[in-house]
């Protein structure tokens, strides 16, 4: 498995885009595309159809190479052997929570990485030992409603400050993803470009081919 700085293309398992199929067969999809982590995302499902799905999901990542990481919940992610979970502003420090120690289960090695959508909230994140930073909404985008743009501004603020891996998040597509890079991105989170493609391995494949030729 390959360490969170070597990693490029971040993918999805998210309810909102299933339509019907099969999530196992979507992972395995987007790992035959060369994602290389796949978070679990389903804000719509109680915590045990999440725990269910994560067991299910977290062999074929193992066996890919690809990190499983779980959505809103450490204690699942911890559970499944997922060796990364993914949290919100709002599960986090809008909880209380300070250092992300405060919400990695005792006795794990777990992965943490941490949403923001301001240079103070990844500031913070940082101060708490988030492994990773998400860094978005870049564009406006469907899967954050009502979630104002962070705009490009942000993306160039976080490839001078931020001193960990970062990943750029939301509506990023084929037309945009030039101008991401072009502003300081190296890792990127794709949801809908992938999930609502045609053929999912060969869209996370056509994303991860210009992560891999991008300079830098």
């Amino acid at each position: 498995m390959k360490s969170l700085a070597d990693c490029l293309l971040y993918a999805f398992v998210d309810s909102a885009y299933l339509d019907g199929r099969d999530p196992v067969e979507i992972g395995r999809q987007l790992c035959e595309g060369g994602a290389d982590l796949v978070q679990l995302r389903a804000k719509d499902w109680d915590s045990a159809e999440v725990a269910r799905l994560a067991k299910r999901l977290a062999p074929v990542m193992a066996d890919a190479g690809v990190r499983l990481v779980v959505n809103d919940h450490p204690e699942i992610a911890a559970e499944a052997g997922a060796p990364t979970a993914h949290l919100g502003q709002e599960d986090f420090f809008d909880a209380g929570h300070r250092q992300v120690d405060e919400v990695k289960p005792d006795g794990t090695t777990l992965e943490l990485g941490l949403s923001t959508h301001a240079p103070d909230q990844a500031k913070r994140a940082c101060d708490a030992g988030a492994d990773y930073v998400a860094i978005g909404p870049v564009f406006a985008t469907p899967t954050k409603p009502g979630r104002p743009a962070v705009t490009l501004e942000y993306v160039r603020w976080a490839a001078a400050n931020i001193d960990r891996p970062w990943f750029a998040i939301g509506g990023i597509n084929e037309e945009n993803l030039a101008d991401v890079i072009a502003a300081g991105a190296s890792r990127v989170c794709i949801v809908s470009a992938i999930l609502r493609a045609p053929d999912v391995a060969d869209a996370c494949r056509a994303f991860k081919e210009r992560l891999l030729s991008s300079p830098g």
